[in-house]
C-alpha cells in the first residue's frame, strides 16, 4: 500500500468533515460570544495550520490570498471570516494536499523548528490536530439541534 496515498486520502476526508460541518453551521452559531473561540475561528485556525504544516518550511508557506494577520490564533476575537470564505480556504488546502503529499520525503526533518519530528510523523501530527478541531465543531453543531457530520473513513482525489 502506498502510504503517500493513505496520507491524502486521510487528509481529504477530514477536509470533506470539515467542510460539511461549516456547510451546516446555523448562523447564529458561526459567531456565537457564547464561545470563547467562535466556530469560524476553530475552522480557520484547523485549515491555517493544515496549509502551514503541508508545506516543506516555514520559509515556504505563503498565506491565502484572503489572509488576514492573527485570525489563525484562537482567542483573539475580530471580524469573522464567512463561511464561503472558510469553505473557499478549505479548497485550496485540498489542492496542496495533493500537491505537498506527492513530495512528501517521509524522513525528511519537519521543517519547522518547534516540532522535532520527521516529515511522515508530522502529517500524522497534522490530521490529528485537523480533526481534534473537526470533533470540537461537530459536539457545538450536536448542541444546538439535530444536526450531524458524516463520517467518512477515506477520499480519493
Amino acid at each position: 500500500m502506498d502510504a503517500k496515498r493513505v496520507i491524502q486520502a486521510q487528509y481529504l476526508a477530514a477536509l470533506d468533515m470539515l467542510c460539511d460541518a461549516v456547510a451546516q453551521c446555523p448562523e447564529e452559531l458561526w459567531d456565537d460570544p457564547a464561545y470563547r473561540n467562535r466556530f469560524w475561528q476553530v475552522a480557520f485556525h484547523a485549515l491555517f495550520y493544515v496549509h502551514l504544516y503541508l508545506q516543506p518550511n516555514l520559509e515556504a508557506f505563503k498565506t491565502w490570498a484572503k489572509h488576514r494577520a492573527g485570525r489563525e490564533q484562537l482567542d483573539q476575537p475580530s471580524q469573522p471570516y464567512s463561511v464561503e470564505e472558510v469553505l473557499e480556504y478549505a479548497g485550496l488546502c485540498r489542492d496542496e494536499v495533493v500537491k505537498q503529499v506527492a513530495q512528501l520525503e517521509p524522513d525528511a526533518p519537519s521543517g519547522f523548528h518547534w516540532l522535532p519530528f520527521n516529515k511522515l510523523e508530522l502529517q500524522f501530527y497534522n490530521i490529528r490536530h485537523l480533526q481534534q478541531h473537526i470533533g470540537e465543531l461537530c459536539e457545538r453543531l450536536g448542541r444546538v439541534g439535530e444536526i450531524s457530520v458524516q463520517w467518512i473513513g477515506t477520499k480519493q482525489a
